[in-house]
């Protein structure tokens, strides 16, 4: 597969994705640094940040629109553990140095977005889920900015006024929850018509965990990689299929690509 590679952060090549060796500090400061340089004028684009993890292995493996959108983007973080695993058997290149999963991002960035000054815009999820993050997000760090915020129930007519409303709000940092691959392929969509934004960060159900719809596996479970187990098991049903569906193709993927390197 033909790889075009401009990626903001050192990287490591796992299961054919570039994934950044950040940890979750380090991309924070890299959000800081990114739109204090689109407000001066030395950016001249928003920044595509998108998440790799177990389910997003599969389908970099099966879908080549979702691959070409990875390999196109700015930064890809290690969202899942089986990724910064992984990455330990890489040759030549320092691993991982920590999981970043978007669910705790979300509000690792949000400190320094308090302190900056840096607003962020909604998108995705029900109407329900949506403004109750942004009412959570705000509760859980005041001085936060939610410039705007939308649920991802649109269709392709209504994607020029969604991106005008973006624009009107001037947010810094676009939040995109609409599932993988449709999250990646619209972010690559419409970043160009962005106005204003920095980054746009897509973040799947990200939205559900903030306030609360779909709980965190334990901590213990979190470490030992074992997230998305509980996930299958609480999930709503569409999550529990698709994780029966994708996990033998993404440990048979990391096994050949990663394990035991066999082409």
């Amino acid at each position: 597969m033909e790889r075009v590679l401009k990626m903001r952060l050192p990287h490591v090549i796992v299961s054919g994705m570039p994934v950044a060796l950040v940890s979750d500090t380090e991309l924070s400061s890299a959000m800081v640094e990114d739109v204090k340089r689109r407000r001066s004028g030395e950016a001249q684009r928003a920044l595509t940040v998108f998440d790799a993890n177990a389910y997003g292995i599969s389908l970099y493996e099966k879908d080549p629109q979702f691959a070409k959108a990875i390999n196109s983007a700015d930064i890809v973080h290690a969202d899942g553990q089986i990724v910064v695993w992984a990455s330990k058997f890489a040759r030549g290149s320092k691993p991982i140095p920590e999981r970043t999963a978007t669910t705790d991002f979300i509000h690792t960035a949000a400190g320094p977005a308090v302190k900056h000054d840096i607003s962020y815009y909604l998108l995705g999820g029900t109407e329900e889920i949506n403004r109750s993050c942004a009412e959570k997000l705000i509760e859980l760090h005041p001085g936060l900015t939610i410039a705007g915020r939308r649920n991802g129930y649109f269709d392709e007519s209504e994607v020029d006024a969604v991106v005008a409303d973006i624009n009107d709000s001037k947010a810094d940092v676009l939040w995109v929850g609409l599932g993988k691959p449709k999250e990646q392929l619209f972010s690559l969509e419409i970043t160009p018509r962005l106005q204003h934004c920095a980054w746009i960060v897509t973040c799947g159900g990200c939205f559900h965990y903030v306030v609360g719809d779909y709980a965190r596996a334990p901590v213990w479970m979190q470490k030992i990689g074992l997230e998305w187990l509980h996930r299958t098991a609480t999930g709503p049903g569409h999550i529990r299929k698709r994780h029966f569906r994708r996990y033998p193709h993404t440990i048979s993927v990391v096994l050949k690509k990663d394990i035991l390197k066999l082409k």
